[in-house]
This record gives C-alpha cells, sequence and structure tokens, in this order.
C-alpha cells in the first residue's frame, strides 16, 4: 500500500523508532497519524511535529479495553504500526520469571490485542498491518532470553496473521532490524542504525509490498549468511 495519504496508527510513538515513524510517516505524505503511547503528556514532543496531522491517543497495549477504545475513536486506520515494546537483559537461567512475562505481555500479547481490535478498520479500508520484530526473532543473542522468546513469538505470530487477514484483504509486513541507535541498546556497544533510517526504508517497502522486511545492512547481512547457514550464525550470536 501506499503511505501517501495513509491514516496510520504507531504504538509506542513517544520516542525511539516509534517516533521515527511519525517523522517518516510526515515526510510520505501520510494524511492522519494518530501517535500512541501510555502517557499522553510523553507526546508533547512529537505532536509539536505536525498540530494539524499528529493526533495523540493513550494506549496501553496490554490493557484490551484500550485498545478497544482507540479503534473505536480512530475508525480510519488503514496502517498500523505494531512497534510499542520493552527489552529486559538476562540470560535464560537467570532472567527474572517476572521479566519474561512482562516481555511477553508487552511484545506478544500487545501486538495480538492491538491488531485484533484494528481489523475492523483495516479490512474496511483494505490496509496493513506493520510488526516490528527484529534479528534476534531469528537467532538468539543469549543476553536478551526473554526479548528473544517473545519477538520469536510474534514472528510466529506475524505469519498466522497473514494467512488469517489475507482472505479479509489486510496485508501483513514483518520487520526484523538489526541493531538501532535507540534508548533500548543505548548500552549496547555496536555499529547502530538511526532510527529514522530504519522507519524510511520500512516505507518505501510496504509500498512495494515486501512481506519480510530486512531494513539496514547489518539485517541483510545476517539475514543472506542465515539463510546459507543458520547454525553458523546461531554459534556467533552465541558468543556475543
Amino acid at each position: 500500500m501506499q503511505t501517501e495519504g495513509s491514516v496510520a496508527l504507531v504504538t509506542g510513538a513517544n520516542r525511539g523508532i516509534g517516533r521515527a515513524y511519525v517523522e517518516a510517516l510526515l515526510e510520505h505524505g501520510a494524511r492522519r497519524i494518530y501517535a500512541a503511547a501510555r502517557a499522553l503528556s510523553t507526546l508533547d514532543a512529537v505532536v509539536a511535529l505536525d498540530k494539524n496531522r499528529i493526533h495523540p491517543v493513550k494506549l496501553d497495549v496490554t490493557n484490551e479495553a484500550d485498545a478497544r477504545a482507540v479503534a473505536a475513536q480512530a475508525e480510519d486506520v488503514n496502517l498500523l504500526i505494531n512497534n510499542a515494546a520493552i527489552l529486559d537483559v538476562g540470560g535464560s537461567t537467570d532472567v527474572s520469571m517476572d521479566a519474561v512475562r512482562a516481555n511477553m505481555e508487552t511484545n506478544f500479547f500487545g501486538t495480538l490485542n492491538v491488531t485484533r481490535a484494528f481489523i475492523p478498520a483495516l479490512e474496511k479500508h483494505h490496509g496493513a498491518v506493520v510488526n516490528m520484530l527484529t534479528l534476534v526473532a531469528l537467532v538468539s543473542m543469549p543476553a536478551l532470553s526473554a526479548y528473544n522468546a517473545s519477538k520469536a513469538a510474534v514472528w510466529s505470530l506475524t505469519q498466522s496473521l497473514r494467512a488469517d487477514l489475507s482472505k479479509r484483504g489486510i496485508a501483513v509486513h514483518g520487520v526484523f532490524p538489526g541493531a538501532v541507535d535507540t534508548d533500548m541498546i543505548r548500552n549496547f556497544q555496536m555499529l547502530k542504525t538511526p532510527p529514522i533510517d530504519i522507519a524510511r526504508a520500512v516505507l518505501s517497502a510496504v509500498a512495494t509490498g515486501d512481506e519480510d522486511i530486512f531494513p539496514d545492512p547489518m539485517a541483510q547481512r545476517v539475514y543472506a549468511a542465515w539463510r546459507l547457514d543458520p547454525k553458523a550464525v546461531e554459534r556467533q550470536f552465541a558468543s556475543m
């Protein structure tokens, strides 16, 4: 679908990749953007980018009532970008069970909750869903065990949604970025892609109908290696 003239909703829009999506949507000529976050006060700077086209909405993705209320308010949405996520650091034998549950609750159940709420609008407008995944949905980084698992679950969910929603005229895209320069991985010392570069690449790929999107050089390089020899990439990531 074309993003020019679209009406989009971006979860986790107050910072990082979410804010970059809002900026890229403005550049691509979106007609209206619903910027969603758990607290409206965190969206002031985002709304200031274009007060006419950006509409702040309160949305805790894990809350079904929130999702239904926002979907009722934003019935014109034809592009849903499921970006909201959390990340806890810890290996599989030492990360707390509370952290594991929290990552699954936000990253997996939150994505499913919001998508379900917006299906009527997306079906009506022949829209699209963009699910923000990550390379570690394909191959785990041991220090991010809870996050890895939650994003791998969203990858599986994305495939299920694609099969189900294609019958209703809704496209479903999965995005697998590498390291992105956001607060989420501020303490990880590695080359990182600016969030705006990710957002621009994703919107361009959505416009051309790409279902699985690898929006940066690291993502493209690792995906190519993973397709060739997934066990070699697993061993490489296990050593990180």
